[in-house]
């Protein structure tokens, strides 16, 4: 069974080509994650979003927990 990160990535890369869908998809995956989930989604998401959701990552990870 797959893990609800690995689910919450599938569902991020099937929202990417729309901002608004990613972010909000994006926002309820980090408040789903436990905090050491968080951290691992960060990582994943800058390393594959950075090119074109930049701003929404940095939005959203800087206002749910600063030192993630």
């Amino acid at each position: 069974m797959a893990s609800m990160l690995e689910y919450i990535k599938i569902i991020l890369q099937k929202v990417s080509f729309d901002r608004r869908l990613f972010e909000k998809e994006l926002r309820k995956a980090i408040r789903m994650l436990m905090p050491d989930e968080v951290k691992r989604l960060k990582a994943w998401c800058y390393e594959r979003f950075s090119s074109v959701h930049l701003p929404v990552l940095n939005n959203c990870f800087t206002i749910v927990n600063p030192t993630v």
